[in-house]
């Protein structure tokens, strides 16, 4: 998760100002987060397993109107696994599961980060990334 920055597209933002910096700290109870030009934060998730280089499971702290829901009871979770394949490459599964926690509106959510601007494109660009440094 070092180069999580670079999956991350700048225009999934919550804050006012443009982002210049998405991180992921490496460590249960740490958070995602991303900084603006202006200073400001916004935790967005918190990393709830970090086992590198096999797995991370973080919280998804963004409700149904994409604003920050800071209830960890009304948030989903989204686990990414890397498992070594057979061909010498790697096998990563994403598995965003617990959408119904959000409550009323949670098929936002799931629409959102279903779609070609969600999930598809962070691996499609996490692809990319492992293509470069092959």
């Amino acid at each position: 998760m070092t180069r999580f920055d670079d999956i991350k597209p700048r225009e999934h933002n919550l804050l006012r100002a443009p982002i210049v910096e998405t991180s992921v700290d490496r460590h249960v109870g740490g958070t995602i987060h991303d900084v603006a030009e202006d200073g400001s934060r916004c935790d967005w998730a918190r990393i709830l397993a970090f086992d590198p280089p096999h797995r991370i499971v973080f919280s998804w702290d963004i409700g149904p109107t994409w604003e920050i829901e800071s209830d960890p009871d009304r948030t989903s979770e989204v686990e990414v696994t890397f498992t070594p394949a057979a061909d010498g490459g790697t096998r990563v599964d994403l598995v965003h599961r617990h959408l119904e926690r959000h409550g009323p509106g949670w098929e936002s959510v799931h629409g959102g980060v279903d779609d070609e601007a969600g999930w598809t494109l962070y691996l499609a660009r996490y692809l990319h990334l492992a293509q470069e440094a092959a």
